[in-house]
């Protein structure tokens, strides 16, 4: 048991040997095969889904830990899967952007195939037996809403990706439908209300996809994948990224407007000092090499950013949602 490499490996992609990796429990192979640092904004997603029950009278504990542990399952499920195909499609060759910021287990020979797929298979598993157990327990659209997450795990990284369409998946996933639909699995009940309050944050993490496809617009280019970057160009790609990070204040001023939300989620606001940090780097295209001072984590960079602040936005999204609740429930 490891649990400083725990800690790490939910704060960075760790950089490791094989010799290193050789010595780590099976919890930090996981960990750090599945990209766990990504899964917290799927936690946030289901924390949102769950607070959003509680402030219409209808959050019950065990579906929304079975939602909570379903979405994570599946987002590393995803994960694992996007790694084995884009290593058996050949993408992952030629020290590709992705073996470059953390260890690719194939790639780096850390896993077999068999391996990879073995993890691949038993989270999935995992995340299909919460599926189940909250289709037995709210029933109705659940079954529905299950098959579309199974979609977007075994078909974004192909073809949707290749096709330009990744980054409206991870709009609908992380919005409508871990948001949305996990706000249902918890209540039963379908709220357009809560779909539309889940797009701030779902921006955010959208924002994330799409830094990283501007950071590797050069890769995919030549290797014939059609990420949006790459359809509208690269200048392009980074006023869109911007676009969609003023977008998530945009959206909860006007759901504060229009009387969803209390003036409680102006904490959001606290975010934009980050906002105003990060800005100066979409000035210009991604360097050529890492920047001196760059933290350790090149070759990310707009990702890195966005990352950055999609964590903060979605801190004080919560924080002002948890407010919003009380004054809602107990005050208003």
């Amino acid at each position: 048991m490891n649990i400083s490499m725990w800690r790490k490996a939910l704060q960075v992609i760790p950089r490791i040997t094989e010799e290193e990796w050789n010595e780590l429990d099976l919890i930090s192979r996981w960990l750090i095969s599945s990209r766990a640092v990504v899964l917290v904004m799927t936690f946030l997603s289901a924390v949102f889904a769950g607070l959003f029950a509680y402030r219409a009278g209808s959050f019950h504990f065990l579906p929304w830990l079975l939602v909570t542990l379903g979405l994570i399952l599946a987002h590393a499920t995803n994960n694992f899967l996007n790694d084995y195909t884009d290593f058996t499609r050949g993408v992952d060759e030629d020290n590709y952007y992705r073996s470059q910021y953390g260890p690719q287990p194939l790639v780096h020979g850390l896993m077999s195939k068999k391996e990879l797929l073995t993890y691949a298979a038993v989270t999935g598993l995992l995340a299909a037996a919460c599926g189940v157990a909250l289709i037995f327990i709210q029933g109705g659209w659940t079954i529905y809403l299950m098959a579309a997450g199974a979609f977007f795990v075994l078909f974004y990284t192909w073809p949707l990706k290749y096709i330009a369409l990744g980054e409206a998946a991870v709009l609908v996933t992380w919005g409508p439908l871990m948001i949305g639909g996990g706000y249902y699995a918890i209540t039963g009940t379908w709220d357009w209300s809560v779909v539309i309050a889940s797009l701030p944050y779902a921006l955010g993490v959208t924002g994330v996809i799409f830094g990283k496809h501007i950071d590797k617009y050069e890769m995919d280019k030549e290797r014939g994948i059609h990420t949006l970057p790459v359809v509208i160009g690269e200048k392009a790609s980074r006023f869109v990224l911007l676009g969609l990070l003023f977008l998530q204040y945009i959206f909860t001023l006007y759901l504060i407007i229009e009387g969803y939300f209390t003036p409680a989620m102006l904490a959001v606001l606290l975010a934009l000092p980050v906002l105003r940090e990060i800005w100066p780097m979409f000035q210009g295209p991604k360097p050529d090499e890492k920047p001196e001072n760059y933290p350790d984590v090149w070759p990310n960079y707009f990702v890195a950013a966005a990352f950055q602040h999609n964590r903060q936005f979605g801190l004080w999204f919560m924080l002002g949602i948890m407010i919003d609740t009380l004054l809602t429930k107990f005050i208003l």
